[in-house]
């Protein structure tokens, strides 16, 4: 069996990413959680290859790999499409981790009991604290690889609540490590003014680094355009670390970082996304395969990790979840009960609170590693479970529908303003007559090309256009032309950033 240090180091870990990268081209295939098969690859190696023991440094290496996805997962969300649903997104992000933390932790401790495990109601909020918060870059891994959108403003609702619901199952996770090891103060008044300080503190220095990271970018100029992802790095990392020596909440400051970054124009935007999206499948991949090198894959067969790993999956799936949202949306009228019931469906569980479960290993907490071991336990049964149903069940609740892939692949420069949209040519376009120069357009707009039947080809104004034609529009009136869309008829406009 190879030490996973030395000289082996970099061959092992090279191997591990290859494997990884195929196995991810298998579950893209199948339709599976790509982050579950990373996770089975270290447990495999692992098992057999591999000697790796350091809930430390898996430790460290979560906490780096979670601040760039979360970062990455800010940047990549508009805050236009997230600002119809933000009262319930927060609230499922905050109070709903919270309910789902208390309801999940009563089961674990009114059942103990009757499996013959002696748990207190702290341990047992302690072990539901870790799993209260969500995943979804998995859910949308497979809804976007299927090009299945989903109806109800369902999808910015589940990127927000997953993107910002992290920070408070990690505050919930160290406040009770603090009351089991006795090294916090145990008064609830005190604890309640702890957590409003943290995200307090934490939503302040997100915004205010966020915008300092905008203001340097822009002005800074810098010859290499390579330096610019250098330089947003040192803005992520300073805002965990300044924000934690604040007493902030360091990954609800990074989140917030990233939500600035993404919605505020900087220089090489287009650049600076490109690297984090794939450097953020790096770190995903780096941490679940780490996680599946640190779990003892024999200790997951011991009867009591079976009993209490599949009772602590199947109630939180099946009854903490969806009690939680449902309680939580009651104030929103506008989501219709199949939408709470997809939103209850897709709470998947993935890295984080494995991550969140290293904490009490590593502050060598009693029941520790048996803790560890049942939330990776259920974690696994809720990416088998419910990540394998993702799609099915938008299809089953009729809130899915095919999103049409773009047709051109182009992007505008940073700087230019103007808006660039596709469009598939209609009857109803036609109505004035079939030729380029008779469509209504506004003025400042113009059709840049034409594709059809898989041709494409410039077009002038006696063009003739045909149904099923798709135009690439460059426009300066982006809001007339949307008008005009409106009145065409035209319900799906792919509209290129």
């Amino acid at each position: 069996m190879f030490e996973f240090s030395g000289e082996n180091f970099v061959l092992v870990g090279s191997v591990l990413l290859f494997v990884a990268v195929m196995a991810g081209k298998v579950a893209h295939r199948f339709g599976a959680p790509a982050l579950l098969l990373f996770l089975g690859v270290g447990m495999l190696f692992g098992w057999e290859f591999i000697s790796f023991n350091s809930p430390e440094l898996t430790q460290f290496v979560g906490m780096i790999a979670l601040c760039i996805i979360l970062f990455s997962g800010g940047m990549d969300t508009q805050f236009k499409d997230i600002r119809p649903i933000l009262a319930p997104g927060l609230l499922l992000a905050t109070i709903g981790v919270i309910m789902t933390a208390f309801i999940l932790a009563f089961f674990i401790w009114l059942v103990a009991p009757w499996l013959n495990f002696a748990i207190s109601f702290p341990a047992s909020l302690l072990l539901a604290a870790t799993m209260s918060s969500t995943d979804s870059a998995s859910v949308f891994s497979i809804l976007r690889s299927k090009k299945q959108g989903l109806r109800e403003n369902l999808r910015p609702m589940l990127e927000l609540e997953s993107g910002s619901n992290d920070p408070m199952a990690y505050m919930l996770t160290l406040l009770m490590i603090s009351v089991l090891s006795h090294t916090g103060n145990t008064g609830i008044g005190f604890n309640v003014l702890y957590v409003v300080v943290q995200l307090l503190v934490g939503a302040l220095s997100g915004y205010l680094i966020g915008r300092a990271a905008v203001w340097s970018i822009n002005k800074i100029n810098l010859e290499n355009t390579s330096l610019y992802s250098v330089l947003l790095l040192a803005f992520i990392f300073c805002s965990f670390a300044l924000t934690d020596l604040l007493h902030g909440n360091g990954y609800l400051a990074v989140y917030i970082s990233g939500l600035v970054v993404g919605n505020y124009h900087i220089v090489q935007k287009r650049t600076l996304s490109i690297f984090f999206d794939g450097f953020t499948w790096l770190m995903q991949i780096v941490m679940f395969l780490m996680l599946g090198l640190l779990v003892n894959t024999r200790e997951l067969f011991e009867p009591e990790v079976l009993i209490m790993g599949g009772l602590v999956g199947f109630f939180l799936i099946l009854f903490a979840r969806p009690l939680s949202v449902f309680l939580c949306l009651l104030p929103f009228r506008k989501f219709s009960t199949k939408a709470r019931l997809y939103i209850s469906w897709v709470g998947l569980r993935g890295a984080v609170p494995i991550l969140f479960a290293t904490y009490p290993l590593v502050a060598n907490l009693e029941g520790g590693p048996l803790l560890f071991n049942v939330v990776f336990l259920s974690t696994i049964i809720s990416l088998l479970i419910q990540g394998t149903t993702v799609s099915g069940m938008a299809n089953l609740l009729g809130l899915a529908y095919e999103e049409r892939e773009a047709t051109f692949d182009v992007k505008l420069h940073d700087d230019i303003s103007s808006a660039l949209t596709e469009v598939e040519v209609k009857e109803s376009m036609l109505a004035a007559g079939s030729t380029l120069k008779e469509i209504s357009l506004p003025e400042h707009t113009l059709v840049m090309m034409i594709c059809r039947d898989g041709a494409y080809f410039v077009p002038q104004g006696n063009t003739q256009l045909l149904v099923g034609d798709v135009l690439l529009v460059i426009s300066d009136r982006s809001e007339e032309l949307e008008s005009i869309y409106r009145e065409l008829g035209f319900n799906e406009v792919h509209k290129h950033h």
